[in-house]
């Protein structure tokens, strides 16, 4: 899809995490002298009209034309998809994390897609559900806040009471022949051994 632009779809990339384990900001992590969050900046600047970020130390990104949401209940991803559910002006967010340094246009034009008829369309591979690059509707946000104020933070647990469209390995394996899409970067070790590929 060629020129693709979703134009009823905001890009909400989160950007709040502490990066514990990494021992400095994953968002500014220098990656062939960019920082990292702007591999999925620059592809969410392609697909979509409007882009937010999500999460604490709006300072950060001063030097950004952009707005940042503070987590309306910090702690976790899925506070951030929430906060971004909720300040979006638009029916449908598409949420990634920051630290994809392989973020895939062929998987989001994929994803977006299929939403009719749903109120959310995530990927799952091998590994499990990838809850932090997929497309939610409005209508996620009661169920993921029952769930928040009921004191479960897991992405992914709300799902039973959504109309959830999985995008299965099957799907998945041809969009990423190499396995990298939902690649994330969380301790220095995993900037190493992405070395041979970026």
């Amino acid at each position: 899809m060629p020129g693709f632009v979703a134009d009823d779809i905001t890009g909400v990339i989160l950007v709040g995490g502490k990066s514990r384990r990494m021992g400095r900001d994953k968002a500014f992590l220098d990656l062939q002298g960019r920082p990292l969050f702007e591999r999925v900046l620059d592809l969410f600047r392609e697909c979509f009209p409007k882009v937010l970020l999500v999460g604490d130390r709006r300072e950060r990104f001063d030097s950004y034309a952009l707005s940042v949401l503070p987590d309306l209940i910090p702690g976790s991803s899925l506070g951030g998809v929430y906060t971004g559910l909720a300040g979006a002006e638009s029916e449908w967010i598409f949420v990634s994390s920051c630290d994809l340094p392989f973020p895939s246009k062929v998987i989001l034009q994929h994803l977006c897609s299929l939403r009719e008829g749903f109120d959310a369309v995530v990927p799952k591979t091998g590994q499990g559900y990838e809850p932090l690059f997929a497309l939610y509707s409005r209508r996620c946000l009661e169920p993921i806040r029952e769930l928040l104020e009921g004191g479960e933070c897991c992405a992914y647990a709300w799902y039973p009471k959504a109309r959830v469209r999985e995008v299965g390995p099957e799907e998945i394996s041809h969009l990423d022949p190499g396995g990298i899409a939902f690649l994330n970067l969380n301790t220095p070790e995993d900037v190493i051994n992405t070395g041979g590929i970026i």
